[in-house]
């Protein structure tokens, strides 16, 4: 679900205490769209409310999400974000920022 090589790559590229910065960056930014695709997903930005959560995920290391992102953008750009399994998304965004946030990699930054 998450790729932890990636993350302990960046933590070691801009040390403990400016990780613990962009995870709680990111954090909030990827919340606010979780939050928008879970209470009303906009079917005609679908396309593009994947493709930021696609990269904002892939740069973190959350290897699940990032794919389910970037199948769920190639559908709804197909003209078919009714196929696109919402639900799945924000419930493995969900997983993968809890065992994200309770990881020692991320409580060590702090």
């Amino acid at each position: 679900m998450i790729d932890w090589d990636r993350i302990k790559e960046l933590r070691d590229e801009i040390g403990a205490e400016d990780f613990a910065e962009v995870a709680e960056m990111f954090v909030s930014e990827v919340d606010s769209s979780i939050d928008t695709l879970r209470t009303s997903p906009n079917m005609d930005t679908l396309g593009e409310d994947l493709h930021f959560l696609k990269g904002s995920a892939l740069n973190l290391g959350f290897a699940e999400l990032s794919r389910l992102c970037q199948q769920g953008e190639i559908a709804a750009r197909a003209g078919k974000p009714e196929t696109v399994d919402i639900g799945q998304v924000v419930s493995t965004y969900d997983a993968s920022k809890e065992q994200f946030l309770n990881s020692a990699l991320v409580k060590g930054a702090a």
